[in-house]
């Protein structure tokens, strides 16, 4: 992953991927994978998501992962919250409440990090990475997730050749090639999402979807 191209961005403040709410497609479908309550949720590339603590906030563990420091201190000092601080073998962890944010590479987790983990909720990762790092994530992260994981993925479908990435098109053929071995993948919702990001028009952008999936794990 061009960890320096992610660290440059919240240096530099170029973050216009972070959202000032919580994404209202987390909260319409989330319901539907019927999770426990307690249920320890992984936020791969979390940012400081309004998503995590939305998350927390009904009940979940949630394990956030995120390779900027400054992102993830941010996200705590917008939420008012103290977190305790220790070094582990994949990153810096802090923990506040039912948060815990992994400050270290999403690559650098093992099996056992999140052989606990029943759900995962992607709105951000899988389309912020290259075709390359794309194939590499979903062997490494989903293939580690245990076996009746339920995920939340959404993804982006629009003319690739229309705009370079970050974000990435991933169109649902993609989706079921990565997924389909192992995944058993149903798409709840496509949304026409052009209309509502004029700076993709802005861009050049002639079609935009949001493909929303709930993917679980065989």
């Amino acid at each position: 992953m061009d960890t320096d191209f992610w660290l440059q961005r919240w240096v530099q403040g170029q973050t216009g991927f972070h959202q000032s709410r919580v994404m209202p497609l987390l909260q319409k479908h989330w319901p539907g994978l019927d999770l426990p309550a307690r249920a320890r949720v992984l936020v791969p590339l979390a940012g400081k998501s309004l998503d995590v603590a939305w998350l927390a906030g009904q009940g979940h563990a949630v394990l956030a992962v995120e390779i900027s420091s400054l992102a993830v201190e941010q996200f705590f000092a917008e939420h008012d919250l103290t977190p305790t601080v220790r070094d582990t073998p994949h990153g810096r962890l802090y923990h506040a409440g039912r948060i815990d944010y992994l400050c270290g590479d999403i690559f650098g987790l093992d099996a056992a990090t999140l052989s606990d983990c029943q759900a995962c909720y992607d709105r951000a990762a899988l389309i912020a990475l290259t075709p390359e790092l794309r194939a590499r994530y979903v062997d490494h992260v989903y293939g580690q997730l245990p076996a009746g994981c339920r995920a939340l993925l959404l993804t982006l479908d629009y003319p690739q050749a229309e705009m370079d990435g970050p974000p990435f098109s991933v169109p649902d053929t993609e989706v079921q090639a990565r997924y389909g071995s192992r995944w058993q993948i149903e798409c709840l919702e496509t949304r026409d999402v052009l209309a509502t990001e004029p700076k993709f028009a802005e861009r050049g952008i002639t079609r935009m979807n949001t493909n929303v999936y709930r993917l679980t794990a065989r």
